[in-house]
């Protein structure tokens, strides 16, 4: 080749590296699978994520439960304890009140005993009386007595009638028993006798002259 030939070659452009200018194909197609890669692991994850949380709130939620639960069965054996003492032990007011006038009346007794005096004895025994009254009363415990009054089957059981031309039919004249009742239930009907018209004279025969 002459000198004139090789000076009209034109000059060849530098070769350069098409990684730094242009993606390759292969590796931009390994970059999105890795990338879908990714996105379904992260959207794996999600789900399982939120199933973790929602099972640690039901874990939390039967705890709750099994505590609520044993709470309940605790008020309910304690209530029923409870209730069963009240009904054992009711009493147990109406019996402190009563043992002073037990005491009281003991005392009366023995003093009897001791001098002879039936006077003291019917005088005790009368305050031992009307302090039973008294714890009666606070108990609410409101006596019947209805001597003197109209007969009311629902307060008054009748023992007996007796004619009575002082009083109207059906009055009661006696109380053999007091009553009792508290606010509108009747303990115990007062025992009593009442009164009935009185038998009508027999007519008196004519007499017949002969």
């Amino acid at each position: 080749m002459s000198e004139n030939e090789a000076s009209e070659q034109p000059e060849q452009e530098p070769v350069t590296d098409s990684a730094e200018e242009t993606q390759d194909p292969v590796a931009a197609q390994l970059d999105a699978s890795v990338l879908e890669d990714v996105a379904a692991e992260l959207a794996e994850k999600g789900p399982v994520a939120d199933a973790a949380a929602l099972q640690v709130e039901v874990t939390e939620l039967q705890e709750r439960l099994l505590r609520s639960q044993a709470e309940m069965e605790n008020f309910r054996r304690r209530t029923q304890k409870e209730s069963q003492d009240a009904a054992r032990y009711q009493s147990v007011p109406l019996i402190r009140d009563l043992l002073p006038f037990m005491d009281n009346l003991q005392r009366a007794i023995d003093a009897a005993e001791q001098t002879g005096d039936t006077q003291n004895l019917i005088e005790g025994i009368k305050m031992v009386s009307v302090q039973l009254e008294q714890v009666l009363s606070s108990h609410n415990a409101e006596k019947i007595d209805p001597a003197g009054q109209s007969f009311d089957p629902n307060e008054h059981e009748a023992l007996s009638q007796v004619p009575s031309p002082d009083h109207e039919p059906m009055t009661v004249i006696q109380v053999v028993e007091a009553g009792y009742r508290i606010h509108e239930r009747i303990v115990r009907p007062a025992k009593v006798i009442v009164s009935c018209a009185p038998p009508e004279p027999a007519p008196q025969a004519e007499e017949t002259s002969e």
